[in-house]
């Protein structure tokens, strides 16, 4: 027999967990420069339209699906098999997800460690450590494996303590503090020279740029992956979600809080990030695009830090910190997805499974670390813009094709009586069916043939 599956104990603790599972480092770094490359406001306009118009059904997909099978991705699509065909369909698209996320988490464990130790360079810098500070500032293999084994240990302790006393309990106390360091450090950056220069290269529309085709695949792009749709991390949460909720109605907010944090953190990498130039640091890189990615993050930013003397080291701790917990946010969700499967379908307890599946992606991180140069740009592109697009492709197709409407209404109704009479049904069925596997697979060519 299997474990008995936990569940959410409320609505704020799912939010929490479902919003910092989609809040992640790529969200804080990626979507602020993104908008800013794409037309500013105009990237920021489109990329509402298609967040709720795409992204947002898409969501809904992967809760609804979760929460009817209260099962781990594999089982959760087999059940809506109607043949063979799909139900091996479904196997493979499970299974495909569990591997997906699993390399996603290995690469991530890697950029979070780097995380973790900027945040102990900092403060090492306040108690005046200098050399401790500058080890844990230097790229190394002693640094990098050191801190990624510590990030996943991180990740395992956080996961084997189950839904409730494990992510529930840290999502409801990490996320709201990644909040309130977020906006802290937007009103103290507001304060320097440089920050108005960012604010106007976020929020002022290009409107020549909205009928770019480039504009509207990067937008689309990003509301898709801010999302963590496509393995199989949403399906999870949803099926530890109570039959009493609203599925509709959280699925809105987990699409909210999203989208509110993702423009929130604009208002301070941009402005930051013009600050850094007003102070003669380089923010673009050779192609002349703003510096995005890693190399924001441990190069831009610690050189603006560097220079803001005393107040640079307070203000560096305090965003690290904001990197660490988005960081951390996110893994635990990656971990649940294969963990929950070993849980439900090998009778593996929560401790064992995520002990040996922490340690197997814990290996594969350091291989990595160990051939960055060959392998990380590597793993990074074949997960993250091949197989996750294609992946929420096949999830959208089983919401839409493959199981049945009757079904679907039937789960959607439990929490939300009379759904089939909302605007909610009246328009997801179609989006499900037809724009968004037609907008996945635009978004998978664009990328393939980019």
């Amino acid at each position: 027999m299997s474990a008995p599956r936990g569940e959410f104990s409320s609505r704020f603790g799912f939010l929490m967990a479902a919003s910092g599972s989609a809040v992640g480092l790529g969200n804080i770094w990626g979507f602020p420069t993104n908008a800013a490359s794409n037309g500013g406001a105009a990237f920021l306009f489109t990329y509402l339209i298609l967040a709720f118009a795409l992204a947002y059904p898409a969501l809904m997909a992967e809760l609804i699906i979760g929460r009817h099978a209260k099962a781990n991705a594999v089982t959760a699509l087999r059940g809506l098999a109607t043949s063979q065909a799909s139900r091996a369909l479904g196997t493979t698209v499970g299974f495909a997800g569990m591997i997906t996320v699993s390399f996603i988490l290995s690469f991530y464990a890697i950029v979070s460690g780097w995380m973790m130790a900027y945040m102990l360079a900092a403060g090492a810098d306040i108690v005046g450590a200098d050399a401790l500070s500058s080890w844990l500032q230097t790229p190394g293999l002693t640094r990098d494996s050191l801190f990624t084994v510590v990030f996943m240990m991180l990740t395992i302790a956080v996961v084997v303590a189950g839904v409730k006393h494990g992510i529930e309990k840290w999502a409801s106390r990490l996320m709201p503090s990644l909040v309130v360091i977020l906006v802290a450090l937007i009103a103290y950056v507001m304060t320097l020279d440089g920050a108005m220069d960012g604010l106007r290269l976020y929020l002022v529309p290009d409107f020549s740029r909205v009928a770019d085709t480039g504009l509207l695949l990067s937008a689309m792009g990003q509301a898709f992956f801010s999302l963590s749709l496509g393995v199989g991390t949403m399906l999870i949460y949803g099926s530890y979600i109570s039959k009493r909720e609203n599925l509709p109605a959280l699925g809105g907010m987990v699409t909210l809080l999203d989208i509110a944090i993702a423009v929130t953190a604009g208002l301070l990498i941009l402005p930051a990030m013009m600050v850094a130039l007003n102070n003669g640091i380089q923010i673009y890189d050779d192609q002349g695009g703003l510096v995005a990615g890693p190399g924001l993050i441990i190069a831009v930013l610690p050189a603006l830090f560097e220079q803001m003397g005393g107040a640079g080291m307070l203000v560096a701790l305090a965003f690290f910190v904001l990197m660490t917990i988005a960081s951390l946010t996110s893994s635990i969700s990656m971990l649940e997805v294969p963990l929950s499967y070993l849980v439900e379908t090998r009778s593996v307890s929560r401790r064992r499974a995520g002990v040996v599946l922490g340690a197997g992606i814990a290996v594969i991180s350091l291989i990595i670390v160990f051939n960055f140069n060959v392998l990380f740009d590597l793993v990074v592109s074949l997960t993250t813009e091949y197989s996750q697009p294609l992946l929420g492709f096949f999830f959208a197709i089983f919401a839409g094709w493959i199981w049945n409407r009757n079904g679907i209404l039937t789960e959607i109704k439990q929490g939300c009586e009379g759904a089939e009479y909302g605007l909610f049904w009246r328009i997801w069925p179609f989006y499900i069916r037809f724009i968004c596997p037609l907008a996945i697979l635009a978004v998978y060519v664009q990328m393939l043939f980019a």
